[in-house]
């Protein structure tokens, strides 16, 4: 990826994106405070999908944002398409554009179409951002060809300080669908648990083919630990990391704050009707 500086003449919505660049991809620990966080993030996600599916294979990066992972993977060797609702953003990446194929299609995640389904499809940090998350992966699923996979990542909502309701527990989810889509943690409406993850996979025909929590409160620099981010050594956040890794699952639901989840999607459609 090149190297771009924020200039002065910049949209104010790519200026916004810049500052979050300078975490997840020069490593500069910010206010924002979460540059581990995100690398922990970025690292599980890129394993979740090579694991699977190899260089040349199709993959759609749903609400990309500034397309760091779009633009990373192209430069593996994947066909990457790029999609976000905000347009704009798309020439934003396009600077840090540096070799690979990728295309751009703008557009809102419950609109898409496309000639022919892709070969994975990767949602990270978009479902809590959705009224309908249940409606969302069923979309999601239609644009995955039959044993292809989804990458998803998402908060972990069985984390202890979390006080977002429960998707499961929403009696009418449309409620929600006026502050739907909007960034950040401020846009965050519900928080799925890890056993919801299951059951919203069956409702949209997909095989959970792995479930994988990370993120303590430190690597996340929650509960203003970031402080300390700024101090300590990588080596030790590092390893903190990697030891919370070994805790028994019933532990790590409520300590870790991300899941990630790899979603298969079945040769012969298994979805539960509606």
């Amino acid at each position: 990826m090149k190297r771009v500086f924020i200039q002065e003449n910049w949209p104010a919505t790519w200026k916004y994106s810049y500052g979050f660049d300078l975490e997840e991809i020069y490593g500069q620990i910010t206010h924002k405070g979460y540059a581990y966080a995100y690398a922990s993030r970025r690292k599980q996600t890129i394993r979740l999908l090579t694991n699977v599916l190899s260089p040349g294979a199709r993959v759609l990066d749903v609400a990309a944002a500034q397309g760091n992972f779009s633009l990373g993977l192209a430069e593996m060797g994947y066909d990457v398409t790029w999609n976000d609702l905000r347009e704009d953003l798309a020439d934003y990446a396009k600077l840090k554009y540096e070799h690979g194929k990728i295309q751009f299609a703008p557009g809102n995640a419950f609109e898409l179409k496309f000639p022919t389904p892709f070969d994975g499809v990767l949602i990270t940090e978009i479902i809590e951002h959705v009224a309908h998350p249940d409606d969302f992966l069923k979309k999601t699923a239609e644009l995955v060809k039959p044993g292809g996979y989804i990458v998803m990542t998402t908060p972990n909502g069985a984390f202890f300080r979390n006080r977002l309701p429960k998707f499961s527990d929403c009696p009418d989810p449309s409620v929600y669908e006026s502050v739907q889509f909007k960034p950040d943690t401020d846009g965050h409406i519900f928080l799925l648990h890890p056993e919801e993850v299951r059951v919203l996979a069956d409702r949209a025909g997909l095989e959970v083919d792995e479930i994988y929590l990370y993120n303590n409160p430190l690597t996340n620099g929650h509960m203003k630990l970031h402080y300390l981010l700024r101090i300590l050594p990588r080596s030790l956040v590092e390893m903190i990391e990697a030891a919370g890794q070994k805790l028994p699952f019933f532990i790590k639901r409520k300590v870790l704050l991300g899941i990630g989840v790899r979603f298969r999607k079945p040769l012969v459609s298994s979805a539960i009707p509606a």
